[in-house]
């Protein structure tokens, strides 16, 4: 039976959605795992951090390769064959027997997981118009929030009612399955949609070279975008948890009930605030400007971090997070889709994979700054320094970020066509 494009591409977004969910879980077992796994392989803190940077360093490596890999050999291929990787990969981290072998499995997931992100911008560029493209991409990336939330109870579980490797096992063979799923479901958009999403006849050919994208301004716009932007987002990430128990005096298993309401309400506001800048475009914004002014909207609710320390109760900080974890989202949503609007389509997931790095790269440092100075400065300091890094990306994105053509592109328009 033949599925209708219109269709299909929401479609292409469930499987997306799913894929980015067990992305998470994948690269999240380790931290749930860290006692077992330290005593399984003998490990000290130090051994354990290995294992973490195996993965991180290969991530952040990999990330802008693989978004010139979409550009080059497409979405569909690369996120097939980037799936069976991680999913492999996983499995191997199960069958390990020294810490060498589970290293190196790491590592592995580490380079194939970032081919998902580019291949999803690319899939939204080229199959959702303007007026549906922030709405399918939150839809999509909504995943990794998702991933974050349901990961400790089935990994828990597994855990338990197994053994560790079973978690590896199984989470490997859920991605081999999705797979397979979007081995059946994703089709290259047909004409009718190109010229819907303006990625018809040969305007998906002209774009910038890899040498030319690092001349634009929004290319350096987007970077230190996200390069600012991204610690916040990385802090709820890591340090939230503890800060609940240090200071908000909440217990472990009390982080465990409540813990995960934060991320609930982001993945929640990224989609509302990403479904309000495509009806600004029905209305007829511009679609560039129709993200901006959304990002600005929301940019304002960063100067929130410097009530944290001063809220009466682990409740009143539960609630302020949850605030600026949707601002974070939403950012993080919408700065994908900001970069499909600027560049052309050619050139959408090689941007993506090259802030995605920077991205990480930002998160490194400020967490080691953190790590360095929460108990030199105060942890007061810390939260004024976060409140002003949205409103800083804010005034950047209005001053840095354009749409950007390659200047070629007016005079392949006065050739004859073929």
């Amino acid at each position: 039976m033949t599925i209708p494009a219109e269709k299909r591409r929401w479609l292409m977004v469930a499987v997306i959605f799913v894929a980015i969910v067990f992305n998470y879980v994948d690269r999240q077992i380790v931290s749930i795992l860290k006692p077992t796994l330290k005593e399984t392989f003998s490990l000290g803190d130090d051994g354990y951090a290995f294992i973490v940077n195996m993965f991180t360093v290969c991530y952040a490596a990999m990330y802008p390769l693989a978004g010139w890999l979409v550009d080059r050999f497409g979405a569909g291929k690369v996120m097939l064959y980037g799936v069976i990787a991680w999913s492999l990969a996983c499995i191997g981290g199960g069958v390990s027997r020294t810490v060498g072998q589970f290293a190196f499995f790491r590592g592995l997931l580490g380079m194939a997981e970032p081919t998902n992100f580019p291949a999803q911008l690319k899939v939204v560029s080229v199959w959702f118009p303007g007026k549906l493209r922030a709405t399918a991409n939150s839809l999509c990336v909504a995943g990794s929030s998702i991933g974050a939330i349901i990961a400790p109870p089935l990994v828990a579980w597994l855990a338990l009612t197994f053994d560790w490797h079973m978690v590896f096992f199984v989470c490997g063979a859920l991605g081999l399955v999705i797979a397979v799923l979007w081995a059946l479901v994703y089709r290259s958009p047909p004409e009718h949609i190109r010229a819907e999403t303006g990625a018809s006849g040969s305007s998906t050919n002209r774009g910038f070279t890899w040498a030319q994208l690092w001349t634009t301004r929004s290319l350096w716009g987007i970077l230190l975008i996200r390069f600012i932007s991204d610690p916040v987002w990385y802090f709820c990430l890591f340090w939230l948890p503890g800060y609940l128990q240090e200071e908000s005096g909440l217990t472990l298993a009390q982080v465990g009930m409540f813990g995960w309401i934060p991320f609930l309400v982001a993945d929640l506001g990224g989609v509302g605030t990403s479904a309000w800048s495509d009806r600004l475009v029905r209305r007829g914004m511009q679609p560039l400007r129709a993200r901006k002014v959304m990002l600005t909207a929301t940019a304002v609710f960063g100067p929130l971090c410097v009530l944290t320390p001063y809220v009466p109760n682990a409740g009143s900080t539960l609630v302020l997070f949850a605030i600026i974890a949707a601002m974070c989202i939403s950012w993080l949503f919408t700065v994908s889709v900001v970069v499909a609007e600027a560049f052309p389509i050619k050139n959408v997931a090689s941007v993506l994979g090259i802030a995605g790095g920077f991205g990480a790269l930002g998160a490194v440092l400020f967490n080691y700054v953190v790590g360095q100075l929460m108990g030199t400065l105060g942890a007061d300091k810390i939260f004024m320094a976060m409140a002003l890094l949205h409103p800083i990306a804010a005034v950047i994105l209005w001053t840095m970020i354009r749409p950007e053509r390659p200047a070629i592109t007016a005079q392949m328009d006065l050739e004859p066509r073929e």
